[in-house]
């Protein structure tokens, strides 16, 4: 580990995870090693997982290479869709899709990890129209006891707010708080990303600050899906706000690759070219905005003045 990386880690405090598939197609226990070392030397202390069948996945074997490399996992829900889905109609498709949703939370628990991110709420892809509000009131009521059985668990579950060409759902973060109220469990939390909200929110601080009371995970994503430092997003400017607005939660950093995904999963995600070649240069670049938004807020400029004060 690096002086710079210890620097990142004592004087930000902040808590900060990287999806795997940024930089591997897959969680492949030849290459996974590799790429954790990458993530713990560029600063990261988290690695989001992609989504794994619980029933098959070896949470023992993959729990120990996590912790020999100082990082833990966040794992995805996912298989929303079909014959489980919580905001089906169809009692036994809603029981199907929760049974799946707590099958994740305990991997989750099997891989020593402590949060679960993910669509619980119902199918992921191109919408065919609106969702009923009954829909979402169905929803809300699996999702909502999903999060308690994970809360006992010592799991937070936290449901994203995607763009509106991948649900009809939930695509705001007014809508989010609306449907965490409507869950009946004080302790599901919104999972807000950058890449999404560009596409939805008139004003990006604005719904981080709606969902603040609520927000369990800030995901960093660019407009092209490449680099954090080049896009549309001025994200450095989105850290440093969230910061002076005082969220205090989990960071992440996702990116996506036509060069590093898997075809299947480049297709579902719509990701059609290679914004970058190198997952390690995006993973350290990422990291540079963070730090340098970190370093404009309030909060990093009072500990960087602190930090001054006890060196001299």
């Amino acid at each position: 580990m690096t002086d710079t990386t210890r620097d990142l880690r004592t004087d930000t405090g902040l808590d900060v995870a990287c999806h795997i598939n940024a930089l591997l197609p897959a969680a492949d226990p030849e290459l996974l090693p590799t790429a954790l070392s990458v993530l713990a030397d560029a600063g990261f202390s988290r690695i989001v997982l992609p989504p794994l069948d619980p029933k098959t996945t070896d949470a023992a074997a993959l729990a120990a290479v996590l912790r020999d490399h100082g990082m833990t996992g966040l794992t995805i829900a996912g298989g929303q869709g079909g014959q489980a889905d919580v905001s089906s109609e169809d009692a036994g498709r809603r029981a199907a899709g929760a049974a799946l949703l707590r099958d994740v939370v305990d991997l989750t628990v099997a891989l020593g990890g402590d949060q679960m991110n993910g669509v619980p709420y119902g199918p992921f892809g191109p919408p065919q129209g609106p969702t009923s509000a009954a829909a979402i009131e169905r929803a809300a009521a699996e999702v909502g006891a999903v999060a308690d059985y994970a809360h006992e668990r010592g799991v937070t579950m936290t449901f994203e707010v995607l763009n509106r060409y991948e649900t009809s759902l939930l695509n705001t973060a007014e809508q989010a708080m609306a449907f965490a109220e409507l869950s009946g469990s004080p302790h599901l939390r919104i999972h807000l990303d950058t890449f999404h909200m560009a596409v939805e929110e008139a004003d990006m601080s604005a719904a981080i600050r709606t969902a603040l009371p609520r927000l369990g995970y800030l995901e960093l994503g660019q407009s092209g899906r490449g680099r954090l430092s080049t896009g549309a997003v001025a994200l450095a400017d989105v850290v440093r706000q969230a910061l002076d607005d005082g969220y205090e939660g989990r960071w992440g950093v996702e990116a996506f690759s036509r060069s590093v995904l898997a075809g299947p999963v480049a297709d579902m995600l719509a990701i059609w070219r290679a914004p970058y070649d190198d997952g390690a240069e995006l993973a350290r670049d990422a990291m540079r905005v963070i730090r340098q938004g970190w370093s404009l807020s309030t909060v990093g400029r009072r500990n960087q003045r602190l930090a001054r004060s006890a060196a001299s």
